[in-house]
This record gives C-alpha cells, structure tokens and sequence, in this order.
C-alpha cells in the first residue's frame, strides 16, 4: 500500500507491504544519486543487510556504514564519525543518505544528511514497529547527556520504504517498543483505533500480517496528518509527545538504551492519563487499559534510582516547556488532546497518585 506525506517543504511516498524493496529499487534507479552512503547498525546489518544490496542500483557508487545498536548510535562522537566517512567516500551535494534500521538509525542518519554539505537527500528503509513513528515527520537528531533528541533538524526524507519483512526478526521487546508508539497515536487522534487495538490484540507476538499492516499505515496517517499541519512543531504536532514528558526523563535517568523507547513511553503515557483525570475531567477506564498492557506484557519501567525531583529539572529543558515550566500533552477526551502547563507541586501529588495505585507491576530498569 501507498500513503503520500504532505508537508510545507515537501511531499513524498510511504510504501508499506512486501513489494517495499521493489519500489525502492524502482525509486533508486530513476534518481540522480551520485552516490549513496547506507547507514545501517551491527544488527540490522548482520540480518538484512544481503537482502537489502539487492535494491541497491549499480548505476550509483554504493558503501556501508556500521553504527552501534539503538540509542548508542545517536551519540555525538557517531554523528562526527559517520560525517568523516561520508566525506572520505567522496559524496556531494548529489548524493544520499539510506538509513537502514530502527528509529535511532533513522533519527541519525537523517540528521547526518540535513547537515551533510548543507543539507543532502536522504531515504528511509524502517526495520522496527517503532519507526513507523520515526521515520514519518521529517525529525532528525541525536541525543544529549541533559536530554534526549536535543541537537538536530527537521529534513524530510524522499521516501520511506516500509518492507514488512524485516519486522519478522524482531525481539519481542522491540515489538512492545514499537506497539506503544501505535497506542499513542490511537489515544490522540482516533477512539475506535484505540477500540481496534484493546479489541483485537491481545498478545504483540502474534499479530497478524494483516492488522500489523493496518496499524501501521493507521499510525502513519494520524502522523501525517499532524505534521502536514504543522512541520515544524509551532503549536499542534507537539501533541505527537503524548507520554514523551516523563518517557524521556525515564530515559535519560537509567541511562539511553537500558529501557526501551517504547516502554518508557507507556510508562509516561499512563502517567499522562493521570494527569488528565485530574486536570482536565478524562473519563476513561484506567483499571481496564491497564490490565490490557499487563496482557500485553508491559511492566512499567522506573529505575532503580529514579528521583522524581530530578526529574522535575529535565521536564523544564522538554521542548515543549516555556520559561522553564513543565508542559504536558494531556488529553481532555479520547482523540482530544491538549497542551498545560501544570504546576510542580501538582505534578508531584499525581505522580504519587500514579505509583501507589498503578495495578502494573514495575522492575528496575538495571535488574531485568
């Protein structure tokens, strides 16, 4: 299936389903690249890595670029590594970035082509449920010790080539990863998306080919349709952050890569749900979604030495703070959300709220 991104500073193809290689390969050789740098990480390359060469065009010179797994690869010293390659392979002003893997392959290739000479093209070949987020939307970046997806750009892809495939080979953590980021999008935009998902998946290990398709082109499309109203995150795409605010500093506590994207977020997500109950009236069946995530095998992740207070520091440097105060994406029904700025104190008595009456059972992020 084929999905069509419009966004102010470009419009471009998302492809979906089996023959994703095929429309790459398609898309390669009709284009001008001069050459094309893949940027893949050590799994993705050991698995898929043949498979993909096989779309590669040989009208273009070709070369490959090892990065390290996951949120290690959007690190500082990678980003200038993988720059200083690209200018020894001699790319140019015509040639293209391929980004190969998961969200942070994507997130660092895509930040390496925006500042590449100025700006150079780049495409997205998604490898993780996760990166039907990621890979839409145009964010590129990489990470800072103070906080996570501080130091980037916004540089839209000329396509993203989503081949189903490759989601075959995946942990089932990193299914859970991605899923979240599905049940995110469902909470925002769409209440009988949500109803489809609570409804018909009750075990992320045996998802059907057929619902995997749809919740992702689903998900791609309530992306879509916010970031074509807003590219560059002035006002509505901020709501995309749902769970983000605590999910980050969750992150960043136990240290980038010990916890999954994913679950952090749900942690940050339920949290959300909380503060809307108490801030804006949200009427929902906390109870139930909860026990749905314990089907699902979500536990939520609170580090070991996590501190709350601390916390509080990073959520003032979130992007979506102003003057140094918290803001959350908060929801007033199902499909509305909102932007507040909320108190600290008031933060703090929800969250205590949250830990003590949460039916999910939480590890440390170190002892699992």
């Amino acid at each position: 299936m084929q999905l069509m991104i419009q966004t102010a500073s470009k419009n471009y193809p998302v492809f979906i389903g089996e023959d994703a290689l095929q429309q790459l390969k398609a898309h390669l050789q009709k284009a001008d690249y001069t050459n094309i740098l893949v940027i893949t990480d050590e799994t993705v390359g050991k698995l898929h890595l043949d498979q993909l060469q096989t779309s590669l065009p040989e009208t273009a010179a070709c070369s490959i670029y090892h990065v390290p797994s996951g949120e290690k690869a959007k690190q500082f010293s990678v980003y200038e590594a993988a720059l200083t390659y690209a200018l020894e392979q001699g790319l140019d002003r015509k040639s293209c970035i391929l980004a190969f893997g998961g969200g942070s392959v994507g997130d660092l290739a895509g930040f390496v082509a925006a500042t590449f000479m100025r700006g150079i093209r780049f495409v997205q070949v998604p490898t993780t449920i996760l990166a039907h987020d990621s890979a839409v939307g145009g964010k590129t970046g990489i990470n800072h010790p103070l906080g996570k997806n501080m130091v980037g750009a916004f540089h839209q892809p000329e396509g993203v080539f989503y081949c189903i495939d490759f989601l075959k080979s995946l942990p089932i953590s990193e299914i859970r990863s991605g899923f979240a980021e599905a049940i995110k999008h469902a909470f925002i935009a769409d209440r009988r998306f949500l109803e489809f998902l609570m409804d018909t998946i009750d075990d992320v290990t045996n998802i059907t080919e057929r619902d995997l398709s749809y919740v992702l082109k689903k998900g791609i499309e309530i992306k879509a349709d916010i970031v074509g109203q807003d590219e560059r995150e002035n006002g509505l795409r901020a709501v995309l952050n749902f769970g983000h605010t605590l999910g980050h500093a969750i992150e960043a506590t136990a240290g980038y890569g010990k916890v999954t994207h994913g679950e952090a977020i749900m942690t940050g997500l339920v949290y959300a749900l909380y503060l809307s109950q108490s801030e804006t009236g949200l009427t929902y069946d906390l109870h139930a979604f909860e026990q749905w995530l314990k089907t699902l095998g979500y536990r939520l992740e609170i580090p070991e030495r996590f501190d709350f207070e601390k916390a509080i520091v990073s959520m003032r440097r979130d992007k979506k703070s102003v003057a140094h105060k918290p803001r959350f994406v908060l929801l007033e029904e199902i499909g509305k959300p909102i932007i507040k700025e909320i108190e600290e104190e008031r933060l703090k008595q929800v969250y205590k709220t949250f830990i003590s009456t949460t039916t999910l059972q939480r590890r440390s992020s170190q002892g699992d």
